[in-house]
């Protein structure tokens, strides 16, 4: 360690803090993609097991662990002292490497139970990464530069994936190993530069709350608070996951069904254009300094993502744009709302509503429902049939989320105003001039 380093953050310019803050997350979880979303390039077309094709066994079997590691991440993440946030990531993600050893190793069709090992330490990582990020005026920034990462980063693994298997004699098993071995290096600069991040100044802390480590019950606390609410978020959230994991790890077939095969370069393409124009819409979040204004921009950031999957579901059905304009317009859909969570609806409900809490426990607890989800729809699709077309599975799924999501979202609106309300009535007498400049700023960012 070098707090040299750490010191010289703490006194940098705001721009520069965030530009290396960025730097550091977006490398490190791009990086971790590596080790998950390479044999999502691959077709297995040379084997099947229990009547269900090989691709959809491997995206299942790693789904499963990475959901089982979200659900052990609403503890692990909400207690975790800062001091081993940077060793964590690197254990979990060696790990989740040496399972794709394994798999490459292990005779097929046995080694679909090595991407179950291999999706249960990655599950962690993104939480990890982003409790270096919460809990400052720049949150929204940075993180918005974090997820970006996992936007654009499974495109390009994949296209590096496809790369391997189509210009050199590494096959589709030994592929995913491969792969990983290439961003090791970058990994681990990005982990470096994570680790001396400072914590929060005391600015950050009087705009946002202070973060810190959440037992049992006070995360039993929040539930029973907020039951109604985050119940709704969270249906949101779990529609939106179904959507873009299933636009994601099926995007060879997705792609195939618009006519672009053998072509390696659309992922990294159409990843990259969505990427652009979901963080210029999440990004610009920090500029609100009320935290009620952010929060309920959010909500409606949400239904504009949602508004959009329906309308080039439409168009595309109508015949208007065509197969690539749909998959990344769709991406930006899906993504605009799934990020919004990420930057700014959990940040700036902690610190509208001034709980003790961390961004950790409310994502890792919308993300493991979430991914229940996903693996509850793949399931049920292969009990209903073998052969699918995934392009068309895609399209009938964003129509039913659309409704669905603008439901819940009205709801979620309809609750929080009412939440709000019985907190400003709480808090009318904090119209009294404060006493310290700390204080002032808690409540103008109210």
């Amino acid at each position: 360690m070098f707090p040299r380093v750490t010191r010289w953050l703490s006194t940098a310019p705001a721009p520069l803090f965030s530009a290396y803050c960025i730097v550091a997350a977006f490398g490190a979880y791009f990086c971790m993609y590596a080790f998950r979303k390479p044999f999502t390039a691959g077709t297995f077309a040379d084997e099947a097991l229990f009547g269900v094709d090989y691709k959809t066994v491997l995206v299942i079997s790693q789904v499963i662990g990475y959901t089982i590691s979200k659900f052990v991440g609403i503890r692990v993440i909400a207690e975790l002292p800062a001091t081993r946030r940077a060793v964590g990531i690197v254990a979990l993600i060696a790990a989740a490497h040496a399972a794709l050893l394994l798999f490459a190793l292990t005779p097929r069709p046995y080694n679909f139970a090595l991407l179950f090992l291999n999706g249960l330490p990655l599950g962690m990582v993104f939480g990890l990464v982003l409790s270096f990020l919460e809990g400052r005026r720049m949150t929204e920034l940075l993180s918005a530069g974090l997820c970006a990462s996992f936007i654009m980063s499974s495109g390009y693994v994949k296209s590096v994936g496809q790369a391997i298997v189509l210009n050199t004699s590494i096959g589709e098993y030994w592929m995913p190993f491969a792969t990983g071995l290439v961003f090791w290096p970058p990994l681990l600069a990005c982990v470096w530069m994570l680790a001396h991040v400072p914590p929060p100044g005391e600015l950050d802390v009087a705009a946002r709350s202070e973060r810190a480590p959440i037992n049992a019950q006070e995360r039993r606390g929040i539930l029973r608070k907020y039951g109604f609410g985050l119940a709704a978020l969270i249906t949101i959230y779990t529609l939106l996951t179904i959507l873009r994991s299933l636009r994601d790890d099926f995007a060879v077939e997705i792609w195939a069904g618009l006519g672009y095969t053998e072509t390696p370069s659309v992922f990294a393409i159409s990843e990259t254009l969505v990427m652009a124009a979901v963080i210029a819409v999440n990004g610009v979040a920090f500029l609100i300094k009320s935290n009620r204004a952010a929060f309920f921009t959010a909500l409606h950031t949400i239904t504009f993502g949602v508004l959009l999957i329906a309308a080039t579901t439409i168009l595309y059905l109508a015949g208007a744009i065509n197969g690539f304009s749909y998959m990344v317009v769709m991406g930006i859909g899906a993504y605009v709302p799934y990020v919004a969570f990420h930057t700014t609806l959990f940040e700036r409900m902690i610190a509208l509503f001034r709980d003790k809490a961390n961004i950790g426990y409310l994502m890792y607890l919308a993300d493991a429902i979430g991914y229940l989800g996903y693996v509850a729809v793949l399931l049920l699709r292969n009990f209903a049939t073998v052969d699918v077309d995934f392009l068309r599975a895609m399209t009938l799924t964003a129509a039913v989320i659309s409704v669905c999501s603008l439901l819940a979202v009205a709801a979620a609106a309809i609750y929080f105003r009412r939440m709000d309300r019985e907190r400003a009535s709480e808090h009318g007498k904090h119209s009294l001039a404060p006493s310290s400049g700390v204080a002032s700023a808690q409540i103008e960012t109210a």
